[in-house]
Protein backbone atom coordinates (compact mmCIF):
# COMPACT_ATOMS: atom_id res chain seq x y z
CA UNK A 1 0.00 0.00 0.00
CA UNK A 2 1.27 3.78 -0.75
CA UNK A 3 2.44 6.05 1.48
CA UNK A 4 1.22 8.89 -0.96
CA UNK A 5 -1.77 7.81 -3.37
CA UNK A 6 -4.92 7.11 -2.26
CA UNK A 7 -8.82 7.88 -2.93
CA UNK A 8 -10.14 11.09 -0.82
CA UNK A 9 -13.26 9.22 -0.03
CA UNK A 10 -14.04 5.75 1.95
CA UNK A 11 -16.41 4.80 -1.22
CA UNK A 12 -13.82 3.18 -3.78
CA UNK A 13 -16.16 4.71 -7.02
CA UNK A 14 -18.42 7.67 -6.98
CA UNK A 15 -22.36 7.05 -7.31
CA UNK A 16 -24.66 8.17 -10.14
CA UNK A 17 -24.79 11.97 -10.25
CA UNK A 18 -22.70 12.37 -8.38
CA UNK A 19 -20.22 15.60 -9.52
CA UNK A 20 -16.40 14.69 -9.48
CA UNK A 21 -13.03 16.49 -10.43
CA UNK A 22 -11.25 14.78 -13.54
CA UNK A 23 -8.01 15.20 -15.52
CA UNK A 24 -8.32 15.01 -19.27
CA UNK A 25 -6.03 12.65 -20.18
CA UNK A 26 -6.35 11.52 -23.59
CA UNK A 27 -9.42 12.45 -26.79
CA UNK A 28 -10.13 10.10 -28.84
CA UNK A 29 -12.88 9.25 -31.63
CA UNK A 30 -15.22 8.20 -28.95
CA UNK A 31 -14.86 10.78 -26.63
CA UNK A 32 -12.41 12.01 -24.06
CA UNK A 33 -10.51 9.64 -21.59
CA UNK A 34 -10.60 10.97 -18.31
CA UNK A 35 -8.83 10.27 -14.42
CA UNK A 36 -11.17 10.94 -11.50
CA UNK A 37 -8.63 12.73 -9.19
CA UNK A 38 -10.64 12.40 -6.27
CA UNK A 39 -10.93 8.62 -6.59
CA UNK A 40 -6.89 7.70 -7.29
CA UNK A 41 -6.98 8.48 -10.52
CA UNK A 42 -9.03 5.75 -11.58
CA UNK A 43 -10.33 5.77 -15.58
CA UNK A 44 -13.39 7.01 -17.04
CA UNK A 45 -14.65 8.60 -20.02
CA UNK A 46 -16.83 11.75 -21.48
CA UNK A 47 -18.52 10.41 -24.70
CA UNK A 48 -18.50 13.20 -26.97
CA UNK A 49 -22.28 13.61 -26.95
CA UNK A 50 -22.27 14.08 -23.37
CA UNK A 51 -19.63 17.31 -24.01
CA UNK A 52 -21.70 20.32 -24.89
CA UNK A 53 -25.74 21.29 -25.23
CA UNK A 54 -24.24 23.04 -28.53
CA UNK A 55 -23.69 21.47 -31.90
CA UNK A 56 -19.91 20.59 -31.32
CA UNK A 57 -17.43 22.14 -33.98
CA UNK A 58 -13.86 22.13 -31.96
CA UNK A 59 -13.40 19.26 -29.19
CA UNK A 60 -10.16 21.60 -28.34
CA UNK A 61 -12.20 24.39 -27.55
CA UNK A 62 -14.33 22.57 -25.34
CA UNK A 63 -11.88 20.07 -23.41
CA UNK A 64 -8.44 19.95 -23.66
CA UNK A 65 -5.82 17.37 -22.70
CA UNK A 66 -4.08 18.27 -18.53
CA UNK A 67 -6.85 20.30 -18.19
CA UNK A 68 -9.10 19.61 -14.85
CA UNK A 69 -13.04 19.52 -15.54
CA UNK A 70 -16.19 19.21 -13.56
CA UNK A 71 -17.87 16.64 -15.00
CA UNK A 72 -21.08 14.68 -13.07
CA UNK A 73 -21.44 10.88 -13.36
CA UNK A 74 -23.64 9.23 -15.75
CA UNK A 75 -22.96 5.15 -14.98
CA UNK A 76 -20.74 3.12 -12.80
CA UNK A 77 -20.05 -0.73 -13.75
CA UNK A 78 -18.06 -1.82 -10.63
CA UNK A 79 -17.29 -5.23 -11.80
CA UNK A 80 -15.69 -3.59 -15.33
CA UNK A 81 -14.34 -0.41 -13.67
CA UNK A 82 -16.40 1.69 -16.68
CA UNK A 83 -17.47 4.99 -15.55
CA UNK A 84 -18.96 7.21 -18.13
CA UNK A 85 -18.98 10.83 -17.64
CA UNK A 86 -21.29 14.13 -18.76
CA UNK A 87 -19.82 17.40 -18.71
CA UNK A 88 -22.89 19.27 -20.51
CA UNK A 89 -24.92 18.08 -17.45
CA UNK A 90 -23.29 20.20 -14.91
CA UNK A 91 -24.51 23.65 -13.97
CA UNK A 92 -22.24 26.59 -12.51
CA UNK A 93 -23.83 25.83 -9.38
CA UNK A 94 -22.45 22.26 -9.16
CA UNK A 95 -18.87 23.26 -10.34
CA UNK A 96 -18.69 26.09 -7.70
CA UNK A 97 -19.41 23.33 -5.30
CA UNK A 98 -17.14 20.54 -6.41
CA UNK A 99 -14.34 23.08 -7.16
CA UNK A 100 -14.45 24.29 -3.08
CA UNK A 101 -15.10 20.07 -1.66
CA UNK A 102 -12.11 19.08 -4.21
CA UNK A 103 -9.74 22.23 -2.63
CA UNK A 104 -10.37 21.04 0.79
CA UNK A 105 -10.38 17.28 -0.20
CA UNK A 106 -6.46 18.19 -1.56
CA UNK A 107 -5.31 20.12 1.70
CA UNK A 108 -6.52 17.18 3.94
CA UNK A 109 -5.11 14.71 1.44
CA UNK A 110 -1.68 16.65 2.02
CA UNK A 111 -1.99 16.83 5.64
CA UNK A 112 -2.30 12.96 6.09
CA UNK A 113 0.08 12.29 3.19
CA UNK A 114 2.79 13.76 4.99
CA UNK A 115 2.30 12.12 8.02
CA UNK A 116 1.92 9.08 5.87
CA UNK A 117 5.33 9.83 4.44
CA UNK A 118 6.88 10.31 7.80
CA UNK A 119 6.18 7.41 9.55
CA UNK A 120 6.37 5.18 6.61
CA UNK A 121 2.94 3.98 6.76
CA UNK A 122 0.07 3.54 4.27
CA UNK A 123 -1.97 6.67 3.58
CA UNK A 124 -5.16 4.56 3.54
CA UNK A 125 -4.80 3.63 7.16
CA UNK A 126 -4.85 7.51 7.91
CA UNK A 127 -7.77 7.79 6.27
CA UNK A 128 -9.42 5.03 7.18
CA UNK A 129 -8.66 5.23 10.88
CA UNK A 130 -8.37 9.66 11.11
CA UNK A 131 -9.83 11.37 7.68
CA UNK A 132 -13.12 9.14 6.13
CA UNK A 133 -14.46 9.16 9.85
CA UNK A 134 -13.79 12.55 10.20
CA UNK A 135 -16.10 13.25 7.18
CA UNK A 136 -18.82 11.43 8.66
CA UNK A 137 -19.09 13.81 11.35
CA UNK A 138 -18.23 17.11 10.15
CA UNK A 139 -19.42 16.64 7.00
CA UNK A 140 -15.90 17.19 5.59
CA UNK A 141 -12.36 16.38 6.87
CA UNK A 142 -11.48 19.65 6.13
CA UNK A 143 -13.83 21.31 8.72
CA UNK A 144 -12.73 19.03 11.65
CA UNK A 145 -9.25 19.89 11.03
CA UNK A 146 -10.36 23.59 10.83
CA UNK A 147 -11.92 23.09 14.36
CA UNK A 148 -9.19 21.22 15.81
CA UNK A 149 -7.16 23.81 15.82
CA UNK A 150 -8.93 25.26 18.62
CA UNK A 151 -11.05 22.40 19.94
CA UNK A 152 -8.60 19.08 20.10
CA UNK A 153 -11.89 17.23 21.62
CA UNK A 154 -12.36 16.92 17.33
CA UNK A 155 -10.09 13.86 17.27
CA UNK A 156 -11.93 12.37 20.52
CA UNK A 157 -13.62 9.70 18.38
CA UNK A 158 -11.07 8.94 16.21
CA UNK A 159 -8.62 5.92 16.68
CA UNK A 160 -5.39 6.84 15.12
CA UNK A 161 -2.58 4.57 14.63
CA UNK A 162 -0.28 5.88 17.35
CA UNK A 163 -0.27 8.97 19.15
CA UNK A 164 2.75 10.12 18.13
CA UNK A 165 1.02 10.07 14.69
CA UNK A 166 -1.83 12.09 15.93
CA UNK A 167 0.67 15.02 17.93
CA UNK A 168 2.28 15.20 14.62
CA UNK A 169 -1.25 15.67 12.58
CA UNK A 170 -1.76 18.43 15.27
CA UNK A 171 0.92 20.33 14.65
CA UNK A 172 1.06 19.53 11.02
CA UNK A 173 -2.63 20.84 11.06
CA UNK A 174 -2.15 23.83 12.74
CA UNK A 175 0.73 24.78 10.57
CA UNK A 176 -1.18 24.45 7.81
CA UNK A 177 -4.46 25.83 8.38
CA UNK A 178 -3.99 28.69 11.05
CA UNK A 179 -5.60 31.69 9.16
CA UNK A 180 -2.83 34.47 8.61
CA UNK A 181 -4.27 37.90 10.00
CA UNK A 182 -5.29 40.66 7.50
CA UNK A 183 -4.04 43.94 8.14
CA UNK A 184 -6.70 47.06 8.32
CA UNK A 185 -5.70 50.10 8.03
CA UNK A 186 -6.96 54.21 8.24
CA UNK A 187 -5.95 57.17 7.82
CA UNK A 188 -7.07 60.49 9.68
CA UNK A 189 -5.70 64.30 9.84
CA UNK A 190 -6.11 65.27 13.61
CA UNK A 191 -5.36 68.95 14.82
CA UNK A 192 -6.28 70.74 17.34
CA UNK A 193 -5.36 74.74 17.47
CA UNK A 194 -7.33 75.32 21.00
CA UNK A 195 -5.46 75.88 24.47
CA UNK A 196 -5.45 72.25 24.78
CA UNK A 197 -3.27 71.79 22.00
CA UNK A 198 -1.12 68.78 22.06
CA UNK A 199 -2.30 67.11 25.03
CA UNK A 200 -6.01 66.82 22.83
CA UNK A 201 -4.46 64.92 20.11
CA UNK A 202 -2.69 62.78 22.28
CA UNK A 203 -5.87 62.26 24.63
CA UNK A 204 -7.79 61.79 21.55
CA UNK A 205 -5.81 58.82 19.83
CA UNK A 206 -4.55 57.16 23.28
CA UNK A 207 -8.41 56.67 23.99
CA UNK A 208 -8.59 55.26 20.72
CA UNK A 209 -5.84 52.44 21.54
CA UNK A 210 -7.58 52.04 24.42
CA UNK A 211 -10.41 50.07 22.80
CA UNK A 212 -7.92 47.32 21.83
CA UNK A 213 -9.20 43.26 22.54
CA UNK A 214 -6.83 40.61 22.83
CA UNK A 215 -7.89 39.66 19.21
CA UNK A 216 -7.49 43.00 17.93
CA UNK A 217 -4.62 45.39 18.94
CA UNK A 218 -5.59 49.18 17.74
CA UNK A 219 -2.35 51.14 16.52
CA UNK A 220 -2.01 54.54 15.93
CA UNK A 221 1.45 56.07 14.15
CA UNK A 222 2.33 59.54 13.02
CA UNK A 223 3.09 59.97 9.42
CA UNK A 224 3.42 63.54 9.22
CA UNK A 225 1.26 65.99 11.26
CA UNK A 226 -1.39 66.46 11.31
CA UNK A 227 -1.72 62.89 9.26
CA UNK A 228 -1.68 59.78 11.48
CA UNK A 229 -2.14 56.10 10.42
CA UNK A 230 -4.08 53.60 12.51
CA UNK A 231 -4.16 50.34 12.11
CA UNK A 232 -5.19 46.56 13.39
CA UNK A 233 -4.49 42.96 12.15
CA UNK A 234 -7.94 40.65 12.48
CA UNK A 235 -8.75 37.25 11.68
CA UNK A 236 -11.87 38.90 10.05
CA UNK A 237 -11.90 41.65 7.90
CA UNK A 238 -15.04 42.58 8.60
CA UNK A 239 -14.19 43.05 12.36
CA UNK A 240 -11.02 44.69 11.47
CA UNK A 241 -13.03 47.49 9.94
CA UNK A 242 -15.55 47.75 12.44
CA UNK A 243 -13.14 48.15 15.17
CA UNK A 244 -11.52 50.67 13.31
CA UNK A 245 -14.04 52.79 12.73
CA UNK A 246 -15.51 52.63 16.67
CA UNK A 247 -11.51 53.67 17.10
CA UNK A 248 -12.52 56.82 14.49
CA UNK A 249 -15.72 57.87 16.15
CA UNK A 250 -13.77 57.93 19.58
CA UNK A 251 -11.22 60.11 17.92
CA UNK A 252 -13.79 62.47 16.37
CA UNK A 253 -15.70 62.89 19.57
CA UNK A 254 -12.74 63.18 22.26
CA UNK A 255 -11.10 65.66 19.80
CA UNK A 256 -14.21 68.24 18.74
CA UNK A 257 -15.02 68.17 22.53
CA UNK A 258 -11.66 70.19 23.08
CA UNK A 259 -12.05 72.87 19.69
CA UNK A 260 -10.34 70.40 17.68
CA UNK A 261 -11.28 68.43 14.32
CA UNK A 262 -10.74 65.07 12.74
CA UNK A 263 -10.76 64.42 9.16
CA UNK A 264 -10.39 60.70 7.81
CA UNK A 265 -8.17 60.63 4.35
CA UNK A 266 -8.50 56.96 3.63
CA UNK A 267 -11.57 55.20 5.14
CA UNK A 268 -10.40 51.54 7.43
CA UNK A 269 -10.04 49.15 4.67
CA UNK A 270 -8.06 45.73 4.19
CA UNK A 271 -4.57 46.59 3.64
CA UNK A 272 -1.79 44.73 0.89
CA UNK A 273 1.56 44.12 1.66
CA UNK A 274 2.54 46.54 -1.44
CA UNK A 275 0.14 49.10 0.31
CA UNK A 276 1.76 48.10 3.93
CA UNK A 277 5.24 48.56 2.29
CA UNK A 278 4.79 51.99 0.35
CA UNK A 279 3.45 53.73 4.02
CA UNK A 280 6.51 52.40 5.53
CA UNK A 281 8.51 54.15 3.38
CA UNK A 282 6.11 56.96 3.63
CA UNK A 283 7.39 56.99 7.47
CA UNK A 284 10.39 56.41 6.86
CA UNK A 285 11.16 59.31 4.20
CA UNK A 286 9.69 61.62 6.70
CA UNK A 287 11.46 60.41 9.69
CA UNK A 288 14.84 60.92 7.63
CA UNK A 289 13.36 64.35 6.24
CA UNK A 290 12.96 65.45 10.06
CA UNK A 291 16.36 64.66 10.83
CA UNK A 292 17.84 66.76 8.12
CA UNK A 293 15.63 69.27 9.29
CA UNK A 294 16.70 68.86 12.82
CA UNK A 295 20.44 69.06 11.70
CA UNK A 296 19.79 71.69 9.79
CA UNK A 297 18.42 74.29 12.79
CA UNK A 298 21.60 73.24 14.90
CA UNK A 299 24.16 74.46 12.56
CA UNK A 300 22.10 77.67 12.13
CA UNK A 301 22.58 78.01 15.56
CA UNK A 302 25.92 76.99 15.67
CA UNK A 303 26.37 80.00 13.27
Amino acid sequence: MSTSTCRFYENKYPEVDDVVMVNVQQIAEMGAYVKLLEYDNIEGMVLLSELSRRRIRSIQKLIRVGKNEVVVVLRVDKEKGYIDLSKRRVSSEDIAKCEERYTKSKSVHSILRHCAEKFNMPLEELYRTIGWPLSKEFGHAYDAFKISITDSTVFDKVQPPSQEVLEELKVYISRRLTPQAIKCRADVEVSCFSYEGIEAIKSSLKAAEDISTEANQVKVKLVAAPLYVITTQSLDKTQGIEILERAIKIIEDSITKQGGSCNVTMAPKAVTATEDAELQALMERKENEDKVSDEDSDVDEED
